[in-house]
């Protein structure tokens, strides 16, 4: 108790003190052109510290009264100013215990709100705002507090004008507003940055996730494309005062190695057909609260290279970019309260949306590891339109250097926060032109490209969830992640196949919790698939790790989690080779004749010469049917003890060996019809100058391929 007495004492002091400086702020302002509107209106607030601070002293007059919330965040605390009114200042008088990051909300119906200030940056005593907003109930929402306590207002004053409303709260309006180089993204008539993230979940799932967004600062989602199934994703961001990015997909959407190719300058049905669905679904949603703006396209300027080449593909992005008008204008008739833009994935793409798209509002762009030179290259370009970010954060698969096992050196996820953070500073230092940005990604999955770029993978938060919490000034505070500083293999570029490694993982975490290891694979540069699964692991660190039987270069991944929502993530890759063979491979070299081999194709020939000349990254490749064989001339007779066979992906699902003296006579060795390709090991020996393989049943529909055929002798 002596704690709460001595704050009491305390803030009588602060009282008196602030009671006095309020008359003197009083006496010093100048008449207001406004009325004040708030002042015996009916209040309610999220909490009351006690009986003798209830929400209702904030807005009676009396400057020694005042309203105090509990000791946690986040706060509110909401006027009903009884009739739409045009706001256009707010003034709080702060007790000792104020706020240092809050917002201003106005709303029609005390249920969707619309943000019209904000700040991280509260100094207490007396703040007096200039903000522009529409709307019945205003609202102030408090998310950090300066010290332990909680938010304590000795008055919430709200000026504006009532009865003319202005634009009436909840018409959806949202424009560009400001002139070259000072642009605002306006909604209702008051400032929005965009503080967005890509969506990834049902949109189903929107209702539940989306406070969850709204808490850390986000007020914006982007998609990619918009139906029937968007409903759901709309209405909840309305309902939480958030906007939505509603994007339109074109082929060939998403850049490199996008499929989908559509010739702009001659296919008039399928510009014709997506004509009628942009019109369609814009007339559906243009009244929803919960649209932001329209986005035609993603990454098409880009994509189209992998359609076409030289002049003509001049010729179809100069026709993509005037399809892009045409989609413009189609919006702008049906819908002109909400602004429209193209996405792409370089800044390549704007000096085609700025000759032959001249009815885009604003310009938008896709970037990752360039997002710092964008400013830059707005300024060389000379455009004449603000932009936003659609996709940004870490360096992406296609921008980092390979490691020693040749593929992409994923960044750490220390390097993953500070890429965002960097990203979202790069982007708001253009100030006027950047309307705020989109950054990739929130999603739920929990594969490849999910540990790459998801903030919460698996709906654990990761350090990235609280790198965009700070820079969109949610709330702080929260139990952290822990943070890995390091990870090494014992070995990386020779693991023998079903063998094991040592990992070191040096990890801390800033809460001191009890930290658990969950080891995982993924084979996605093995077989492009981008599923992880679990490996075996033993130890407390160093940990033993069984690597997989399957031959090449595979990624691991240690989980590391706190028991709190939180974890981190790292990963290293490691190649998986054929195990060492006891004894001299008498094979190595010989000549080596085959039913047949491919002869063209990507990476052709495949000769049968492949399998002697101890490369494991060389094959034979047969035709695609069966019966196929390949055989070895070991020069005489030779006696061996063990034959190993490296299959490529391309395995025999059934295969018998046998050998022979002479080339015509052959005697069985070895058969099965249940092989799983990797490697082989047939432990029964034998003698003859010539072994030889046939494949009578393929475990694919290609033909038969073979890294190395070694026959060992000891």
């Amino acid at each position: 108790m002596k704690l709460r007495r001595s704050r009491r004492t305390a803030a009588a002091v602060v009282a008196a003190g602030l009671l006095l400086l309020a008359n003197v702020v009083l006496l010093a302002e100048p008449a207001q052109a406004a009325t004040l509107l708030s002042q015996g209106r009916p209040v309610t607030a999220s909490s009351s510290e006690g009986a003798g601070t209830p929400a209702t002293a904030a807005v009676d007059g009396d400057a020694g009264t005042r309203w105090s919330s509990t000791f946690a965040d986040p706060q509110w605390l909401q006027v009903d100013l009884g009739t739409t009114a045009h706001v256009d200042q707010v003034v709080l008088r702060w007790e000792a215990a104020y706020a240092t990051g809050y917002r201003i909300e106005v709303s029609a119906d005390g249920q969707q709100w619309n943000p019209i200030y904000s700040t991280t940056t509260g100094h207490g005593g007396t703040e007096t705002l200039a903000v522009n907003g529409s709307g019945r109930y205003v609202r102030f929402y408090g998310t950090q507090r300066v010290g332990g306590y909680g938010y304590s207002l000795w008055e919430f004053q709200v000026y504006g004008t009532a009865g003319d409303g202005g634009p009436p709260q909840g018409s959806g309006t949202v424009h560009i507003a400001g002139s070259q180089g000072n642009w605002q993204l306006l909604v209702n008539n008051a400032p929005w940055v965009v503080k967005g993230l890509t969506w990834g979940p049902p949109a189903t799932e929107a209702a539940q996730r989306l406070p969850e967004l709204k808490l850390i600062g986000v007020n914006t989602v982007r998609t990619w494309g918009t139906d029937a199934s968007s409903k759901p994703l709309f209405d909840a961001a309305a309902a939480n005062g958030m906007r939505v990015v509603a994007g339109y997909w074109l082929q060939p959407g998403g850049g490199p190695g996008s499929g989908g190719c559509v010739n702009y300058v001659t296919d008039t049905n399928y510009k014709t057909t997506m004509l009628g669905e942009i019109r369609r679904w814009t007339t559906e949603y243009k009244d929803n609260q919960g649209v932001l703006l329209w986005n035609v396209g993603n990454e098409s300027v880009l994509g189209l290279q992998n359609c076409f080449s030289g002049t003509e593909l001049e010729q179809q992005r100069i026709a993509y970019a005037t399809f892009v008008n045409d989609a413009a204008k189609a919006i702008h008739a049906i819908d002109p309260n909400h602004p429209v833009t193209s996405t792409d994935a370089w800044t390549g793409a704007w000096p085609y949306f700025a000759q032959y798209s001249p009815d885009l509002d604003l310009l938008a762009v896709n970037s990752y590891g360039h997002v710092c030179q964008v400013k830059q290259d707005w300024i060389d370009g000379h455009y004449t339109k603000p932009y936003i970010l659609t996709e940004g954060g870490p360096a992406g698969e296609w921008e980092v250097p390979n490691d020693a096992n040749g593929v992409p050196n994923q960044p750490t996820d220390v390097q993953k926060r500070d890429g965002y953070t960097q990203a979202w500073n790069c982007l708001m230092s253009h100030s006027g032109v950047a309307l705020g940005a989109t950054l990739f990604h929130y999603g739920t999955e929990n594969d490849f490209g999910a540990v790459w770029f998801n903030i919460t993978p698996g709906n654990e938060k990761s350090l990235a969830w609280y790198a965009i919490r700070q820079a969109y000034g949610g709330p702080s505070g929260g139990n952290k992640p822990p943070v890995i500083t390091g990870m090494t293999l014992s070995r990386t570029t020779d693991v023998p196949a079903g063998g094991t490694i040592a990992v070191n993982v040096a990890v801390s975490d800033p809460n001191g919790d009890a930290l658990t290891h969950e080891f995982k694979v993924g084979g996605k540069y093995i077989d492009g698939s981008g599923a992880l699964v679990g490996t075996p692991s033993t130890g407390n660190g160093p940990f033993t790790v069984t690597v997989p039987q399957r031959l090449g270069v595979w990624k691991l991944y240690d989980y590391v989690r706190d028991g709190h929502g939180n974890v981190s993530i790292e990963t290293r890759s490691f190649r998986v080779v054929a195990p060492p063979v006891e004894g001299t491979n008498v094979a190595r070299g010989k000549p080596v004749t085959a039913s047949s081999y491919q002869q063209v194709g990507d990476g052709a020939p495949y000769p049968p010469s492949n399998v002697t000349d101890g490369n494991a990254t060389s094959r034979w490749a047969s035709d695609w049917s069966d019966p196929q064989w390949v055989q070895v001339d070991l020069g005489q007779v030779t006696s061996f003890d063990r034959i190993q066979l490296i299959w490529e992906g391309a395995f025999a699902r059934a295969y018998r060996i046998e050998v022979s003296d002479d080339g015509n006579a052959w005697r069985p060795l070895y058969s099965t019809a249940d092989g799983n390709g990797d490697v082989d090991e047939v432990t029964t020996g034998g003698s003859g100058r010539y072994v030889r393989l046939t494949g009578t049943q393929r475990g694919t529909g290609f033909g038969y391929s073979l890294y190395e055929f070694g026959i060992y002798k000891r």
